[in-house]
């Protein structure tokens, strides 16, 4: 990653984080029923044992945020991750910060074990970018993982690392 970003690991409360991750709450929750909508509160996915970044500008704003939840349930034998809360800031979308925040979110997992990486996100148009990110950074989609379960409004994906 080159300047102006930095991206980070959020080992504590960030107001500028939890507020942007508060928003990302409030549009899934706003669009998707509640038995369809996975999205986790900062409180969520740190309890859930989550490690969430935050990736910065040159002045500190939080442009984008994301985390790596640890699952013990994959769809690929081996240490694996979800990806969660993938969010960038309306303001700052069309400079590619998600696909910067995707490598770096997939590096670290890497970095730390993990052998595959899995996530889950909308079938909506409004999902259609996160899908040609995913897919373009080599996630195919597969079954429901985990805790999920088949539904109209998701869809599955996970890659190697």
């Amino acid at each position: 990653m080159s300047a102006p970003w930095t991206l980070d690991p959020v080992t504590d409360a960030d107001a500028a984080v939890d507020d942007l991750l508060a928003r990302h709450h409030a549009d899934m929750r706003a669009g998707s029923p509640p038995e369809s909508c996975h999205v986790m509160t900062a409180s969520a996915l740190r309890a859930a044992g989550a490690q969430v970044y935050a990736l910065r500008d040159e002045a500190g704003a939080v442009c984008a945020v994301g985390a790596l939840k640890p699952l013990t349930d994959g769809p690929l034998p081996g240490p694996a991750v979800e990806l969660k809360s993938m969010h960038v800031a309306r303001a700052c979308r069309g400079r590619g910060l998600g696909g910067i925040l995707l490598r770096h979110l997939l590096g670290r997992a890497r970095e730390g074990g993990a052998t595959s990486a899995c996530l889950e996100t909308g079938t909506q148009d409004a999902f259609l970018p996160a899908r040609e990110l995913y897919a373009g950074a080599g996630f195919t989609e597969c079954p429901p993982f985990a805790d999920y379960r088949l539904d109209p409004l998701s869809v599955f994906m996970m890659r190697r690392l």
